[in-house]
């Protein structure tokens, strides 16, 4: 069992930056790619971010690229998302997951974390 907890969401303005955790616990935090949904009010749950194992391989959903930013520290068993230039659209919520083959498919996730709302007004 791995457990995820999120943490860093909160309202910004359009143009702003949060950075979110995800604090990892349980089976080895190394052995899952680790990555981001998000989850907008009366919308599905799409695939944000994803990071390897290694931290090496990263992919973004096209709509993010070049405003966010996954890393992961496995030595602290945490994987971040940093966001920038936030817009209207980002608002939602930030769902935290693990997977030994990570796709953008929300039903091939192994572990989901709680959630941190993101809200962005324009």
């Amino acid at each position: 069992q791995v457990q995820l907890v999120e943490s860093g969401g909160g309202s910004v303005q359009a143009g702003g930056s949060l950075r979110l955790s995800c604090a990892g616990s349980g089976r080895t935090f190394s052995d899952y790619a680790m990555g981001w949904f998000r989850q907008a009010p009366g919308k599905e749950r799409e695939f944000v971010a994803v990071i390897s194992w290694t931290g090496g391989t990263t992919n973004y959903v096209d709509s993010v690229k070049g405003r966010f930013t996954i890393s992961r520290d496995n030595a602290k068993n945490t994987v971040y998302l940093q966001m920038s230039n936030l817009k209207p659209e980002d608002t939602a919520v930030y769902y935290c997951a693990a997977a030994e083959d990570f796709g953008d498919n929300p039903k091939g996730i192994d572990y989901w974390g709680k959630g941190t709302l993101v809200t962005v007004s324009s």
